[in-house]
């Protein structure tokens, strides 16, 4: 949802969302929200590769704000070149 400024998956009818905002070329993720009754099933992961993958489609940089975002992201070194 680029309009709002974020990314959003529906599991069980039940929406995790990633929220963001750009200074210039610059991706900063600010939150990540996955309510517990969807939790645990690598929602919030998918989450935040959705927002590196569009981040590096568009050729930007990322900073991750968000705590779980800076750890995912420690996880998959693949994104780590995407970080400012």
């Amino acid at each position: 949802d680029a309009g709002q400024h974020r990314f959003v998956i529906s599991v069980d009818g039940i929406e995790g969302v990633l929220g963001y905002h750009n200074e210039g070329r610059l991706m900063v993720i600010s939150h990540t929200d996955v309510p517990a009754v969807i939790g645990g099933r690598g929602v919030a992961g998918q989450l935040v590769r959705a927002a590196f993958e569009h981040a590096r489609n568009e050729g930007w940089t990322v900073r991750p704000d968000c705590s779980y975002a800076a750890a995912w992201v420690k996880k998959h070194p693949e994104y780590a070149s995407l970080l400012a």
